[in-house]
C-alpha cells in the first residue's frame, strides 16, 4: 500500500515538474528562435517617413529646426532600392540653393533625409537582423511577466557595458549606465523594445560632459519579415558650455 502511494506521489511530482517547467518557458530562447525565422527573404515594399527636431543652445539664444522627409523602400531579389520623389528632391535642391545665398538658411528637409540612410532603412524592413546584432553586444539580465500596449507580454532585460563607448574616449567616462528591454509575445516574437544609454565624465580636467539617449521601438510582422513600424529616439548632449537636443521619429507603412 505504501509502495503504491509512493509511486503515485512520484508520478504526481514528475507531472508537476513538467507543468512548472513549461510555465517557466525560456523567453530568450523563444525570442532567438523567432528572430531566426523572421529574417525576411520575401519581397517587401513600404513607405518610410522621417520627422526630425533639433535644438541647439539654451534660453532665448537657442536655435530650433525641424523637418520631414519620406521615401519608398523596395526590398527584394535585387537588393534594397530606395525611391525619392521628384517633389522631395526639388525641395532639397531649393534648400541647398538658399544655403548658398544665406549660410544661415535652414536645410530642414535635407536633415530629415539624412536620417534615412541605407542601414537605417534596411533595419526597418528587416528588423530581426538588426535586433540580433544589437543584443549580441548586451548581457541578458532577466525575464518577467509584463504588458505591452495593454496586452500580456514577457519582458526580457539586457545590460550594456562601457564597451559601447569608443575605446579612445573611455578614459574620460566617470559614469555609464545602459540597457535594453524587449517585450515579446507568447511565441517569442518581439513586440517592442527600448534602448537607453547615459554617459557622463570629464575631459582635460575642466571640461565636463554628459550624453543621454533614449529610444523606443514598435515591431510588426509581415510574412517572414520582422518590421520596425515606429522608432522614436531622443538624444541630449551637453559639455563645454554647449547643449544639443534632438528628437527623431521614423515610421513604416507597408505598400501593396
Amino acid at each position: 500500500m505504501q509502495l503504491r502511494c509512493g509511486v503515485r506521489c512520484l508520478a504526481a511530482a514528475g507531472l508537476l515538474s513538467m507543468v512548472c517547467g513549461t510555465a517557466r518557458a525560456d523567453g530568450l530562447a523563444d525570442m532567438k528562435a523567432a528572430l531566426a525565422r523572421l529574417q525576411g527573404q520575401s519581397p517587401v515594399k513600404a513607405q518610410v517617413d522621417s520627422s526630425t527636431w533639433r535644438r541647439e543652445g539654451e534660453g532665448k539664444d537657442a536655435e530650433e529646426d525641424s523637418g520631414q522627409a519620406s521615401v519608398v523602400v523596395d526590398s527584394g531579389v535585387a537588393g534594397l532600392q530606395v525611391l525619392y520623389s521628384k517633389e522631395l528632391l526639388a525641395k532639397v535642391e531649393a534648400e541647398q540653393r538658399a544655403k548658398v545665398k544665406d549660410p544661415k538658411a535652414k536645410t530642414s528637409t535635407d536633415f530629415a533625409l539624412g536620417e534615412l540612410k541605407g542601414t537605417e532603412l534596411r533595419a526597418m524592413v528587416s528588423a530581426a537582423g538588426a535586433l540580433s546584432r544589437e543584443l549580441d553586444e548586451a548581457v541578458f539580465s532577466g525575464e518577467k511577466m509584463d504588458s505591452y500596449k495593454g496586452k500580456p507580454a514577457r519582458k526580457l532585460s539586457f545590460s550594456l557595458s562601457i564597451d559601447k563607448v569608443p575605446e579612445k574616449d573611455r578614459k574620460y567616462v566617470k559614469k555609464f549606465d545602459g540597457g535594453i528591454d524587449v517585450w515579446i509575445a507568447a511565441d517569442g516574437t518581439p513586440l517592442g523594445s527600448s534602448f537607453r544609454v547615459d554617459v557622463s565624465g570629464r575631459a582635460f580636467v575642466v571640461v565636463s560632459f554628459a550624453q543621454k539617449t533614449d529610444e523606443t521601438r514598435q515591431y510588426g510582422v509581415s510574412g517572414d519579415h520582422l518590421l520596425l513600424l515606429r522608432k522614436e529616439s531622443r538624444h541630449a548632449i551637453s559639455g563645454a558650455g554647449e547643449k544639443v537636443e534632438t528628437k527623431l521619429v521614423k515610421t513604416l507603412q507597408l505598400q501593396s
